[in-house]
């Protein structure tokens, strides 16, 4: 009897070490995600000199990267659905190591412009295909933490791009760093986008791909080392029952039931981002020099914001599976209004009140981190049936790049003519929105599979 118990646990921790390491290299598509959407932090206002460009021109500058992410986000579910999730991921990193290296080498605006976009679609297949990708490995008792390894991978590029560009800066005077500092800033991503390359030959297709493909057979072996011989076989019934249903089709998202999983899907998206929070990671340096910070001090400050965003994103990885999607969201968006209110008033009252900003910008982040930053991932990865998964998916993260888009480009302009207090006050009025919303909308889907997840809203046919 003991030795039948120890073979099972064996087995339990063999299956979680091939599904954690497996996660882990779908994972590393969220650092080129993190790395490439900060590292123009660190450029951008050598670029504004190198270029003299307005400050429209330098929101294009940041918000163009995200053009390229909507393009990539919408044709995601349509070609992983097609082509498979793996040879996606691997024309994703492609395209990002492309993308990282037409940015370093232009002599003109409109050429840097051109390769942010195209490195921009590879960041829109990662963001929506590499959590997707990992619901459906991981199991239901630990998806929450192995999807939400994909947002730590991000915050851990967005941290590590600071420092980067922190030495970078700091290689030359004033003058090399307008000539040529930016340069290497975006060149330094084509070491990651390798790795991640050469790592996802290492890993399988998706099962649920497969079986949907009508290939069982190649999905079990995959499926045997997740769950062992009987659940295994087991799961291929269950997702083999999912698909039998008419085919999946974007008619399907709007009708009774599903269309509330599109709502779910959709604001959560659009929420996560006009609550400011890309307003915060992309122009860090520029938000702090506004409370009086020297350029180095700026660097340094938006250092610690990086750090605060890895270690509560560690944090959230340990809390999504114990204590649920929704009382995260609630805690952190309640938090994040608060201290957006705060930061408006700061504002408000003047260069004097530096260190206040910092701090509650810092509390900000961290409420972020530990809420909307890994559940909206989550939530968008795991509630939609597996028959439409990939198209819904691809919406879902196309309505997030879209408001990324709208607040990134919109800022600059925002902060030179409102100023921050006003701009800053917007975000907080946003993060209230999404406390009702969660409050009243968001269901929990802790613990539940993604084969169960249609009975969560054909119960409700809303």
């Amino acid at each position: 009897m003991s030795s039948n118990i120890q073979e099972l646990n064996g087995q339990q921790q063999i299956s979680m070490k091939f599904v954690t390491l497996v996660s882990i290299v779908a994972a590393l598509g969220g650092l080129l995600f993190g790395f490439d959407t900060a590292v123009v932090s660190g450029a951008v206002g050598f670029m504004k000199d190198r270029f003299n460009l307005s400050e429209f021109e330098v929101g294009w500058a940041v918000s163009s990267l995200i053009i390229g992410c909507i393009v990539g986000a919408l044709s995601t579910g349509m070609l992983s659905d097609k082509f498979g999730r793996k040879k996606i991921l691997i024309t994703a990193a492609i395209l990002f190591i492309l993308g990282s290296l037409g940015s370093a080498i232009p002599d003109t605006f409109s050429g840097f412009i051109v390769a942010r976009m195209i490195g921009g679609i590879g960041i829109g297949i990662t963001s929506t295909l590499c959590p997707l990708y990992n619901a459906e490995i991981a199991p239901a008792k630990y998806r929450g933490r192995l999807v939400a390894l994909n947002q730590l991978a991000t915050v851990t590029g967005i941290f590590l791009v600071y420092f980067v560009n922190l030495w970078i800066s700091g290689l030359g005077d004033d003058a090399w760093d307008i000539s040529t500092a930016w340069r290497w800033m975006f060149a330094a991503g084509i070491l990651p986008g390798v790795v991640f390359l050469v790592l996802l030959f290492l890993v399988p297709e998706s099962p649920r791909w497969l079986i949907k493909q009508g290939r069982a057979a190649e999905s079990l072996p995959i499926l045997l080392k997740i769950h062992g011989e009987e659940l295994a076989k087991q799961e291929v019934l269950d997702i083999k029952e999912s698909f039998k249903q008419e085919k999946g089709t974007l008619r399907q998202l709007f009708k009774p039931g599903l269309r509330m999983a599109m709502v779910v899907g959709v604001g959560l998206a659009i929420l996560q981002q006009v609550t400011g929070i890309n307003a915060v990671m992309y122009y860090a340096p520029e938000i702090f020099k506004e409370t009086g910070a020297g350029t180095n001090a700026a660097l340094i400050q938006t250092i610690l914001v990086g750090l605060i965003n890895f270690l509560f994103t560690i944090l959230a990885i340990w809390l999504i599976d114990k204590v649920g999607r929704k009382a995260l969201l609630l805690t952190g968006s309640a938090a994040m209004t608060i201290c957006l209110a705060v930061i408006g008033i700061a504002f408000q009252i003047g260069h004097t009140s530096g260190p206040l900003v910092l701090i509650f910008i810092l509390i900000y982040v961290a409420a972020f981190a530990v809420s909307l930053g890994p559940v909206v991932w989550v939530i968008i990865s795991e509630i939609f049936p597996n028959r439409v998964r990939g198209i819904a998916t691809s919406i879902a993260s196309m309505a997030l790049w879209a408001a990324d888009y709208v607040v990134s480009q919109a800022f600059p302009p925002m902060l030179a003519s409102a100023g921050p207090a006003v701009t800053f006050g917007i975000f907080g009025i946003m993060s209230l929105v999404t406390v009702l919303f969660t409050w009243r909308v968001i269901p929990e889907t802790k613990g539940k599979s993604l084969e169960d997840m249609e009975a969560l809203w054909t119960a409700n046919k809303a």
